[in-house]
């Protein structure tokens, strides 16, 4: 298996976790912080959200189907597991403690 496997699946795992709440909140409408929501506090529009979450897991996804022939290598799953669980649960401290994080609850 190629080298460049392992680096290709760290952004594909971050992109795919991210993409996910993005998306979700856009199809059911209802306001979601992007990166070009204005902001620390700000939250973006439904469908800038459903374009980026998409985005996010269409680039995922591609990036996926490049490594695709090393995906049957256990210490690849392992490491794509292992990126997702860490971008998810630093998301979800981030959203659960947003005071830290120059953010307001609303």
């Amino acid at each position: 298996m190629a080298w460049w496997f392992y680096v290709v699946a760290v952004p594909a795992a971050v992109l795919l976790i991210d993409g996910i709440p993005h998306f979700v909140r856009g199809l059911s409408g209802e306001q979601f912080p992007s990166p070009f929501s204005g902001g620390p506090g700000t939250k973006d529009t439904a469908v800038h959200n459903v374009l980026w979450g998409g985005g996010n897991l269409i680039v995922g996804g591609v990036l996926l189907w490049l490594i695709r022939d090393g995906l049957g290598e256990p210490v690849l799953l392992v490491e794509l597991v292992v990126v997702a669980l860490l971008m998810a649960t630093a998301t979800a401290y981030m959203f659960s403690h947003p005071e830290r994080f120059g953010r307001r609850r609303r």
